[in-house]
């Protein structure tokens, strides 16, 4: 099984606001560069969004080493979605999960990989988050 790193940003101006998201996608020495936008979202769907179409950018199964430096994309997927369809998409406290749509995606699109999600601090510095950040900020540029 290919092994592919992937590193994923979303950027709003405003929130809700025009939104990017990007994703850097590292196989080897190929690397591919994806981005996009939405004139009316939020920062958390643009997060989502750039693990989605990066997960769904690949050809065939493979295993992700996943970054992103959302801890909602990363704690959602991990940790709450689980108890969230147990509870009928709602939360812990009962009420209904915001984003329903792109979790739904989320987790079709991860179901036929093995990823690995790995959090990282934004800003810091970590190359593939800049690059990933930078993406997102292009697919803002394109929609205004």
């Amino acid at each position: 099984m290919d092994k592919v790193e992937i590193y994923t940003d979303g950027a709003c101006k405003g929130n809700p606001g025009a939104g990017g998201w990007g994703a850097l996608l590292v196989f080897g020495a190929n690397e591919k560069e994806l981005f996009g936008g939405e004139a009316h979202t939020t920062n958390n769907r643009m997060e989502l969004m750039a693990v989605i179409q990066a997960l769904n950018a690949l050809n065939r199964s493979c295993k992700v080493i996943l970054h992103t430096d959302s801890q909602y994309v990363q704690k959602g997927i991990t940790e709450w979605l689980a108890g969230w369809k147990a509870r009928g998409w709602k939360t812990a406290s009962r009420a209904p999960v915001k984003n329903i749509d792109l979790w739904q995606a989320l987790e079709v699109a991860q179901a036929r990989h093995q990823v690995d999600w790995r959090w990282v601090k934004g800003h810091a510095g970590h190359d593939g988050n800049e690059r990933a950040d930078a993406l997102a900020n292009k697919g803002v540029e394109n929609i205004l």
